[in-house]
């Protein structure tokens, strides 16, 4: 079942047109991928899709009464304002208890509830900020550089949270990001955007695709090795997901660098 279509989308942002003629379409418990480079659009397509910009051509098809949970890029909370997690869950709305703790189970961080937000570490705050985005029980689940900040191993294990979470809640995901060492196991389909679609395909498809070195450059080689690394040798799903911790002991120095 399709959840959000776009087609021949155009859209702006400070005057300036950054989409041009983008169409996707996010079905339900598919993990969706966007990758691109700075100024991409990537931001500006997830606003799009949401329904807070309205697109200067084409059109954007939401199923009736989609939920959707955001999880954004940044979130800055003066460390001077005393706030417990437990009430940073109840902004905007109210939630019970139950919902409360029942959402950060499900980011699992529930050590957490008491805690200042101020005082937890920031792999914890960013699954806060899932715990959030899910409290709603959301049939897509959208990401915005969810990880900037988080080490690698903090990144590969709080994408190994959002498959879980796809897999508990049955929710469609959809998520920016330039980690393609982590990002790119767990996706079903990865878009690779300039603007424009460049290309579009499983991870593999995308990973090969001219386009896409054209985007990246040969910098990326360590990242792309890595995961022909990982992923060529026949694993079977269990087996290859179950070593979301190690994506990042592997990497030489200079790979990591250029693949971030």
């Amino acid at each position: 079942m399709t959840l959000i279509e776009a087609t021949d989308i155009s859209a702006s942002y400070g005057g300036k047109q950054v989409l041009d003629h983008v169409s996707l379409h996010l079905d339900k418990g598919e993990i969706v991928t966007i990758v691109g480079p700075n100024g991409s659009g990537k931001s500006t397509l997830l606003r799009t899709l949401i329904g807070a910009l309205k697109p200067v051509a084409g059109r954007v098809v939401r199923a009736p009464g989609l939920r959707i949970g955001y999880v954004p890029q940044k979130l800055h909370i003066d460390p001077t304002l005393p706030m417990t997690v437990r009430r940073f869950l109840d902004l905007p709305h109210r939630v019970t208890d139950a919902a409360a703790a029942e959402a950060l189970a499900c980011a699992d961080v529930p050590e957490v509830m008491g805690q200042q937000m101020s005082g937890i570490s920031g792999g914890q705050f960013q699954r806060v900020l899932l715990a959030r985005a899910v409290l709603g029980r959301p049939d897509v689940l959208m990401l915005d550089e969810a990880t900037q900040g988080l080490d690698q191993p903090g990144s590969a294990s709080f994408y190994k949270q959002i498959e879980r979470v796809r897999n508990d809640l049955g929710c469609a995901v959809l998520m920016v990001s330039h980690e393609l060492h982590v990002v790119m196991s767990a996706s079903d389909r990865v878009i690779c955007l300039n603007g424009h679609v460049c290309c579009e395909g499983t991870p593999a498809v995308v990973s090969a695709a001219p386009a896409y070195r054209e985007l990246f450059g040969t910098g990326t080689g360590g990242a792309l090795a890595l995961y022909r690394h990982d992923h060529g040798h026949g694993h079977d799903h269990d087996h290859l997901h179950g070593h979301g911790h190690d994506h990042g002991h592997h990497h030489h120095p200079k790979e990591t660098e250029a693949a971030e």
